[in-house]
């Protein structure tokens, strides 16, 4: 039975983990279809925020959850107005951009921080379940990823600004003759996304520690759990992500965490052989 629960704990701590590294590319990506390859830097960007903020003296949840997130938000309020404005409806150049993007701020942050692992401690302390010890952050981070996505469900389904941000995407040219101005649409759906990216960095500084490169190691999963949920930013990516996130836990309790990223991957070929359009392709259509 322990070891019953110490796995549920585990995959609950996996899925908000796994869902807090995607929302910001779902809503960037699946919103504005720009594949952000500085997804990834984004996060980083995140963590260094937060950690620099504590060592300043800022409370540890302030620099988490507000400086985290509007650092890189505004990062991302320069980075629209700067490179991704007249790249709109061009795939390939946007995704060349922003992995050009992504090896600049590598290397700005090498230069300025350090190739070193930096860190800071988890504000929440460990709990113990029969032999076994657990980290209660991961609860924390499974509440906020809870948070984030029902406001995000919440805005984009029940307020006039989701309504307005959902039509500019669908519609450009219909939302303008409406009055709306798409670019202003734009921009704040691509600093939302990268601040919710920062707010998954800062939110996961305790765990992993912060480095220059470690932005490749979440933005593959961050793409395979958005493209397996499918066109639905909100409902998908978390659909997805409970799914993939159980798949990863499970085979790694069984076997070793490469095998469960193994079938990570393999799940998620299953699924969009299965489901081409993704998740809410076929099961939660319409949903935002």
């Amino acid at each position: 039975m322990d070891y019953f629960l110490v796995v549920l704990f585990q995959i609950v701590g996996t899925v908000g983990n796994l869902a807090l590294i995607s929302i910001g590319l779902a809503v960037i990506f699946g919103m504005m279809r720009v594949i952000n390859l500085a997804h990834g830097e984004f996060i980083m960007l995140g963590g260094f925020a937060a950690i620099f903020s504590v060592q300043a003296g800022v409370n540890i949840w302030v620099a988490m959850l507000v400086v985290a997130p509007l650092s890189v938000a505004l990062l991302g309020v320069a980075v629209e107005r700067l490179i991704m404005r007249r790249l709109y409806g061009r795939m390939v150049d946007t995704m060349l951009a922003s992995w050009g993007l992504s090896l600049l701020l590598i290397g700005l942050a090498t230069t300025f921080f350090g190739n070193r692992v930096v860190g800071i401690a988890a504000p929440v302390g460990s709990f113990t379940v029969g032999d076994y010890n657990l980290g209660g952050y991961d609860f924390v981070l499974a509440g906020v990823a809870s948070a984030v996505f029902a406001g995000g469900y919440a805005v984009l389904r029940f307020t006039p600004v989701g309504l307005i941000a959902r039509a500019t995407m669908q519609n450009r040219e219909m939302a303008s003759s409406l009055g709306i101005e798409p670019s202003r649409v734009y921009a704040v759906t691509f600093a939302v996304g990268a601040g919710l990216s920062g707010l998954a960095g800062g939110l996961l500084a305790p765990l992993s520690g912060v480095v220059p490169t470690m932005g490749v190691a979440y933005v593959a999963k961050a793409f395979i759990t958005v493209i397996t949920g499918g066109a639905s930013v909100v409902v998908g990516t978390a659909t997805s992500a409970a799914l993939l996130g159980s798949v990863n836990t499970v085979s790694t309790f069984l076997t070793t965490p490469v095998i469960g990223d193994v079938a990570l991957l393999l799940a998620a070929t299953i699924f969009l052989r299965l489901l081409p359009t993704g998740i809410t392709g076929r099961i939660f259509k319409g949903a935002p």
